[in-house]
């Protein structure tokens, strides 16, 4: 008899145990709401970039600037017709693009049980150049002259990384992620991108 008790116990025990364990793992844990993201994704929101190494080969000649005085155009001109200016040079640069998530805030977020949508910020370009990295080919161009000549390469690194669609998604990649990471770890099953929030459904 006694052993029966005890053996009755153990199963009891038995099935408590597992009906706790069970309770346990299989509660529904609250999901965090839009705002809660936006502050999670702000702890750890950094400017995710991508950096690209870019180089050309450019040439300048520098056109003639309007003069105050009719003997200063002529002497610029004279200049000019024996010895034009003009620089030949291989520049280097550094492109950095990247998404700055902590711009992203609840208008760009939307929470569906264990879904969420993002509206990713836009990329931003930065384009920085390397004078040491800089190689000189020929150049009789004046201190302004330099100056103007690295300005202009400089503008068009800048519009090259911001027409280059290829660049512009590994820099969105990037974000993405990290943020997938982000909010796979806070118990979300998918995480979607896209361009913009599908309306709201209606909460009973």
């Amino acid at each position: 008899m006694k052993s029966i008790l005890a053996l009755a116990a153990l199963v009891l025990a038995f099935v408590l145990g597992a009906g706790l364990v069970w309770h346990i793992t299989h509660r529904e844990v609250p999901m965090p709401d839009e705002r809660a993201l936006v502050l999670r994704v702000r702890e750890v929101a950094r400017l995710q970039s991508l950096d690209v190494t870019l180089y050309k080969k450019v040439e300048f000649a520098p056109d003639p600037r309007e003069q105050g005085s009719l003997w200063s155009a002529v002497s610029q001109w004279a200049t000019y017709a024996v010895h034009p200016p003009k620089g030949r040079a291989i520049i280097f640069a550094q492109a950095h693009l990247g998404l700055d998530l902590r711009k992203l805030d609840v208008n760009g977020l939307r929470v569906e049980g264990r879904r969420v949508q993002v509206v990713l910020p836009k990329v931003e370009n930065q384009v920085e150049l390397l004078p040491a990295e800089t190689e000189i080919i020929g150049s009789n161009l004046n201190s302004a002259q330099t100056a103007e000549l690295f300005e202009k390469a400089r503008a068009a690194f800048t519009a090259q990384v911001a027409s280059d669609i290829g660049l512009q998604d590994r820099a969105r990649q990037s974000a993405q992620s990290s943020l997938r990471a982000l909010f796979s770890g806070l118990g979300f099953s998918q995480v979607d991108f896209v361009e913009q929030l599908t309306p709201a459904q209606p909460r009973n």
